[in-house]
């Protein structure tokens, strides 16, 4: 919409409409709101776990995204895919691709940009043209509870050559890249979606360590930035960064040079939601200089958005925002459509480097690493030790257990929580079995260690399978399997390695 002002409120409500990527409900079918509200220019759909049925999978994905661009036309769609501990299209299995820790681990970007590349052809053959990925956040804080294996390290420059490799692999076959969360979330120790989280550091340490792989994300090309919901004091006190005109306008957009969308994180998140509420945020966001406000983690309904697009438009009419920096930002959205509708197609699934995840494959099998003879020849006891879902993740399923028990029938896998069942009783009940503790955030988590001291106590020759990056001092023992990270690749590499079937 390019004329001069003054704009009429339905004309406001459009270009507000067309800032937003709500999430919707429904499998195979959107909901029938959408068709409405597409029509009346909004901008795009985030998809999450729950728009993905198992028994339909990429089919079903395909099937859905087609039906949404029936309901609109222009609507561009979203989803999370990070590979590892992140993933929607596999969230009922966990995800065939190792994370961003493992790869951070092997560090061959030229693996990770094939990586991205796999996954970019499978994105666009369900019909996706956006993915939130990759995650550009330094890993430089053990106690971080929303990050850790989400990120490529600690390093600054080796997350940003992993950063720019995803980048360039995933804009290569027409999905376009996301780097996240800016200005940085890897230092904080609370988690966005309970809280707002603080990154205290200095101008110039978040200057050097950072900010590198935003720069790199750039450089590569990236279409999209998500901004974080943390509050960067050395930057702006005023509030977090997804709100702040100096970090996304003063140093995105104008020392770091970001040209394409600047998104929010999900606006529904509590850092948000519950501290300014969803349209007074959606307002201070745009103000900021961002672009595209993701809603919907949860469910959106028609209600937010018209509540939210009221406030947009009233915003404007009360000065607080101006429709030129609604146009700015419709016009970036439009700048993205564009580019995504003449991207070259994906490959053809008779591409088998690309549609049979080879470089996966083979990352996954690398990148998994063992202490002493973790080599078990009889079905064992598993005990999965479980805390509660990330809210970011979600419920994805993981641990060693399933695809030990698919390799070794017999197996008996035990899913152990803080609150029980009790680790003695469990053992007693299975005195001739070799054990095999499976751990995830041992870091975080005083009473993961406490089991693990009692379970070596009483079996000595434990084998611990680590799926995270940080284990506490002592976890590990002489015995031991290194997963980096969560995901249902590195998962069944280990079982690999643990049934003798991988050296």
């Amino acid at each position: 919409m390019m004329r001069n002002p003054p704009y009429t409120s339905r004309e406001l409500r459009t270009l507000a409409l067309g800032t937003i990527f709500a999430g919707i409900d429904g499998h195979l079918s959107p909901p029938p709101w959408l068709h409405r509200y597409a029509a009346d220019g909004l901008g795009g759909v985030v998809l999450f776990g729950r728009n993905i049925h198992p028994d339909h999978s990429d089919a079903g994905v395909a099937r859905l995204t087609a039906a949404i661009r029936e309901a609109g036309p222009d609507l561009l769609v979203a989803v999370d895919e990070e590979g590892g501990d992140m993933t929607r299209l596999d969230a009922a299995y966990g995800s065939p691709l190792p994370g961003n820790a493992a790869l951070g681990v092997l560090d061959e970007p030229a693996l990770t940009e094939q990586i991205a590349a796999e996954l970019a052809g499978r994105l666009r053959r369900c019909g996706v043209d956006i993915n939130l990925a990759p995650v550009a956040d330094v890993n430089t804080e053990d106690a971080n509870p929303v990050i850790g294996v989400r990120s490529f390290g600690a390093d600054p420059e080796l997350v940003a050559r992993h950063v720019a490799a995803f980048v360039t692999g995933q804009q290569r076959h027409g999905v376009a890249a996301t780097a996240k969360h800016f200005p940085g979330h890897g230092a904080t120790r609370d988690d966005s979606h309970l809280t707002i989280p603080v990154l205290d550091m200095a101008d110039e340490v978040i200057r050097k360590i950072q900010l590198p792989p935003f720069r790199a994300a750039v450089e590569a090309g990236a279409a999209m930035v998500m901004t974080a919901h943390v509050l960067v004091s050395a930057l702006d006190e005023s509030g977090p960064a997804s709100l702040s005109p100096p970090i996304v306008t003063g140093l995105l957009r104008d020392e770091l040079g970001h040209r394409g969308v600047v998104i929010t994180d999900g606006l529904d998140m509590d850092a948000m939601s519950q501290t300014y509420g969803h349209a007074d945020a959606a307002v201070r966001a745009l103000a900021a200089g961002t672009d595209a406000l993701c809603i919907g983690g949860e469910s959106t309904r028609p209600e937010l958005l018209d509540h939210i697009a009221s406030a947009i438009v009233d915003a404007v009419g009360n000065g607080q925002l101006s429709a030129e920096r609604l146009v700015d930002a419709t016009t970036r959205i439009a700048g993205l459509r564009e580019w995504s509708r003449r991207a070259a197609p994906a490959p053809a699934p008779e591409d088998a480097a690309v549609a049979n995840g080879s470089a996966a494959s083979d990352a996954a099998r690398r990148v998994v690493t063992v202490q002493g003879d973790v080599v078990i020849s009889e079905a064992p006891l598993v005990l999965e030790l479980h805390d509660a879902p990330s809210p970011a993740t979600g419920d994805v399923p993981w641990g060693i257990g399933q695809p030990l028990a698919e390799r070794m029938p017999g197996t008996i896998v035990v899913t152990v929580r803080e609150d029980g069942p009790d680790v003695g009783t469990v053992l007693a009940g299975h005195p001739d079995r070799e054990v095999v503790v499976s751990v995830r955030g041992t870091h975080r988590h005083g009473w993961q260690r406490r089991v693990v001291q009692q379970v070596r106590h009483r079996c000595p020759g434990v084998l611990v399978v680590d799926h995270d990056v940080s284990a506490a001092p002592g976890v590990l023992g002489n015995r031991y399997v290194r997963a980096y990270g969560a995901s249902r690749a590195t998962a069944e590499a280990a079982a690999d390695v643990v049934t003798g079937r991988l050296a």
